[in-house]
């Protein structure tokens, strides 16, 4: 079983190196009436593995992993030829379920570039577990998520990242400027099985569902193919991942909860504000005793107690606005890995025409707004606009190439004599062409004709 890794921009869909996460139903409650009865429901039940693999859940679950997609898992099968075994062999696999012979494949290991630098490994599952952890997600989610506390946002229904920096900066607003900014020393490597599987114990009676799981936790890693086995830690990937990171994480939110902190999670990025440095050095010493517990190690390297403002945190970091108002902006690591990403997408090589590297940034930008949208810098959103509206510019006179082709487009785009002639003039320097008077000349609304999305 792999606990999902859910980091800023856009979380990986199980299966490919990108994004996605298996859900359970929206709509559930918290308040105190709907968790007392989902903890009572869910430690007296006996029934949740029929109820995951009833035909109804089983419909809603193949909908979740085919609209995830993803690529195969060790055994090759892709979603379409998946769907195709299961017509035939799901009868005899859902009696091996029931029974406990059911023996989940090996994940496949994919590693893949981190922004920071080095590499994420992640677990791929075949489509076919993919769909049993998902229809078990689908019963275990709505009766375990409502026992979480409010400052866990992390893979939750209704609850998200832009819901947890919302939340950080209204701490800060209200007077707690130094945080405890505390960051795991590899959080998916470390995870202990026997512990995760105790305190999954106190909120699942059906021994058959703790028993598949365990499965998936111990199931090796196919590398090469090479199958290696597994005591310790889980790769990120597959539905129930981010459940079991937070059942494994709440034990730490409970204890700052009784303390009465103000603190904010998300997946295993944990903030706790306090009033001052001597406070937040206390909160850190009490965190590493919780967190030893659990056989987890606080990265000393990157785990801070310091001014709240300036800190990043999910690619978002906080500043003094006018007065004493504390705002969101957009964290200097996220912008340059924009514009990285964009300088890739569009690079003054690779033959591809203008409406080709339009398209990319058409399937690119419009998230990255989604994301980042919440930061009060229109100033920043504007000048990143204007930047890459630059870049472009210097790619269309590279494509024209020579002075005298350039020239004559130039003339057919409405520049007169001397504009186009200046131009031309300097074939070779397009960065410097691709400003002042080529900015009136292929202006703003011709990149809007062309598709081209704005970020301001």
């Amino acid at each position: 079983m792999l606990l999902s890794h859910a980091r800023h921009q856009k979380p990986e869909k199980s299966g490919c190196a990108v994004k996605g996460h298996g859900e359970a139903m929206e709509g559930n409650g918290h308040d105190e009436a709907r968790l007392a009865r989902n903890e009572q429901e869910g430690l007296g039940r006996n029934d949740l593995l029929e109820q995951a693999f009833a035909r109804a859940n089983m419909v809603q679950a193949w909908k979740r992993v085919k609209a995830n997609g993803g690529s195969a898992g060790a055994d090759g099968l892709t979603i379409g030829e998946t769907i195709e075994k299961l017509r035939t062999d799901w009868p005899r696999l859902k009696e091996d379920l029931f029974e406990g012979r059911y023996l989940p494949v090996p994940v496949r290991r994919v590693q893949i570039p981190k922004a920071g630098g080095g590499q994420r490994e992640l677990g791929i599952p075949t489509v076919t577990d993919r769909l049993i952890q998902q229809a078990l997600l689908q019963v275990l989610q709505p009766m375990i998520d409502p026992t979480f506390p409010e400052s866990s946002y992390g893979f939750r229904p209704g609850r998200n990242a832009h819901g947890a920096v919302l939340q950080a900066q209204q701490y800060v607003q209200d007077g707690y400027e130094v945080v405890v900014d505390v960051d795991l020393e590899k959080f998916f490597d470390r995870v202990n099985h026997d512990i995760l599987m105790d305190r999954l114990s106190r909120r699942i009676s059906d021994k058959r569902v703790l028993r598949l799981i365990r499965r998936y936790l111990d199931a090796g890693i196919m590398d090469g193919g090479v199958v290696m086995e597994r005591h310790e830690g889980t790769p990120q990937g597959g539905p129930l991942s981010p459940l079991l990171a937070n059942v494994l994480l709440d034990e730490v939110d409970r204890e700052l909860e009784k303390r009465g902190h103000k603190f904010v999670r998300y997946a295993d990025d944990c903030n706790v504000y306090v009033h001052s440095q001597k406070a937040g050095e206390r909160v850190l010493k009490g965190l590493r005793r919780l967190y030893g517990k659990l056989h987890l190690k606080v990265n000393e390297n990157k785990t801070s107690v310091s001014e709240a403002r300036g800190r990043n945190f999910l690619a978002y970091c906080l500043w003094g606005g006018s007065g004493k108002e504390v705002k969101r902006a957009v964290s200097k690591k996220a912008i340059e890995t924009f514009k990285t990403r964009i300088r890739q997408k569009t690079k003054r090589s690779g033959g591809r025409s203008m409406q080709q590297v339009i398209s990319e940034l058409r399937s690119y930008l419009p998230g990255w707004k989604s994301y980042f949208g919440m930061a009060q810098t229109p100033g920043k959103f504007r000048e990143l606009d204007e930047w890459l509206r630059h870049r472009l510019r210097a790619l269309q006179l590279k494509h024209w190439r020579r002075g005298r082709t350039m020239y004559d487009e130039l003339r057919k785009m409405g520049a007169n004599r001397e504009q186009a002639a200046r131009i031309a003039a300097n074939a070779k320097r397009w960065w410097h062409n691709s400003n002042m008077e080529l900015n009136r000349i292929i202006p703003i609304a011709w990149f809007d004709r062309m598709g081209l999305p704005r970020l301001s």
